[in-house]
């Protein structure tokens, strides 16, 4: 069976996919579209066959197995994110760039700032979502945001290369989604930190406001035409 070639709806999709998906599994990634090229599912463009060689699937996959386990490790996941900084965002960049082709100057410019951008995203919004969840000491949530990102990633792919327009709708709805989160738990790590930095220090916790001081009620002297303690006149005097 042999895979059509891409058209540019296609490519636009593609390197979307790629800048973003690179922000959650640089790896993950790589192997994916190696393996979807060697096995020949999707006709790769010619800056993205190298990944297809067999040596390359087989160094990336090793590399993508051990980020998987890794990224459902509390505390291994976000000491992996942090790593990775220096790796996702500009791998996002060269593969959209890649697929357009590196000696197209202008166009592959605008392919790695968008790939770049939309892998700074993911990745920053992965970044904030986890250190949130190691503050859980269970290890579920963390097994489960992993999965969780394990599909989007390859599902996105998939999506940006069957269905490229329905892939730009689901992209757009996802990093208004990702934006929102990121902002959550931000706001909670911040929250918990400065908390840990007053138990450290030993300052209290600052406590409700005090309530303002009740107005004084002042009350109301009597009228003086309407005093009556003058005692009456005895008649017997």
């Amino acid at each position: 069976m042999t895979a059509s070639s891409p058209d540019t709806l296609q490519l636009l999709a593609l390197a979307a996919a790629l800048g973003w998906a690179s922000g959650f599994r640089a790896f993950l990634v790589l192997f994916g579209v190696g393996v979807a090229g060697l096995a020949g599912w999707v006709q790769l463009p010619a800056g993205l066959q190298v990944l297809a060689n067999p040596v390359a699937v087989g160094i990336t996959g090793v590399l993508a197995f051990a980020e998987f386990v890794g990224d459902k490790i509390p505390g291994v996941d976000s000491l992996l994110d942090f790593i990775s900084t220096l790796l996702r965002i500009p791998l996002g960049a060269l593969l959209a760039a890649s697929v357009f082709g590196l000696d197209h100057g202008l166009v592959a410019a605008l392919a790695a700032a968008a790939g770049g951008s939309l892998a700074a995203v993911s990745h920053g919004t992965k970044l904030a979502t986890r250190a949130a969840i190691n503050t859980s000491p269970e290890p579920f949530s963390n097994i489960g945001a992993s999965f969780g990102e394990d599909t989007l990633v390859l599902g996105g792919l998939w999506l940006a290369w069957s269905h490229p327009l329905l892939f730009f709708v689901a992209l757009v709805l996802t990093l208004m989604a990702m934006v929102w989160l990121a902002r959550r738990s931000l706001r909670f790590v911040r929250g918990l930190l400065a908390r840990l930095v007053r138990l450290f220090s030993g300052r209290p916790e600052p406590g409700p406001p005090p309530a303002p001081p009740a107005a004084p009620t002042s009350r109301a002297l009597p009228d003086r035409h309407d005093v009556t303690d003058v005692q009456p006149l005895d008649p017997k005097v």
